[in-house]
């Protein structure tokens, strides 16, 4: 089982509350999505594993088991064209669990007029594979936000 934690600290608020119909059917997968914090942070990676792909506002890590977990900074924040995002890996690196990908400011999203929320999806699985989904509450960087079988 692979266990994904929170990217970022925040509030949990579930995919049916993100403010895109892309994430909130989870069309993309299953998952949860953190409000984060309004403070420059380091969005970190949930899982070890391989970054298959990354981009300023979203990432990918794969695990070993093949699960990838999708990270994405904002809502429609790729018209932002990389601008107030810092790359701090590349796209083939192996990674640790807790290692910072993106270094960013919510606040800077949101004055561009973005939503700073973050979906974070377990790609191509099924709702029920995945237990424990955190919906709700204060999250911590590294805290568990589901399990993925």
């Amino acid at each position: 089982m692979t266990t994904v934690t929170s990217p970022l600290a925040g509030r949990a608020i579930g995919l049916a509350a993100v403010p895109d119909p892309v994430f909130s059917g989870a069309m993309v997968g299953p998952g949860t999505a953190i409000d984060p914090l309004r403070e420059p942070s380091e969005a970190v990676s949930p899982v070890d594993g391989i970054v298959v792909s990354l981009h300023p506002h979203a990432f990918v890590v794969v695990d070993s088991e093949g699960h990838g977990v999708l990270t994405h900074l904002g809502i429609d924040t790729v018209q932002l064209n990389g601008e107030g995002f810092e790359l701090l890996v590349n796209k083939g690196d192996t990674v640790t669990r807790g290692q910072g990908i993106v270094r960013w400011d919510p606040v800077a999203v949101e004055a561009a007029g973005k939503s700073p929320v973050c979906p974070v999806v377990a790609l191509e699985a099924t709702a029920d594979s995945l237990s424990d989904v955190i919906e709700d509450g204060d999250v911590k960087v590294g805290d568990t936000l589901f399990g993925w079988q």
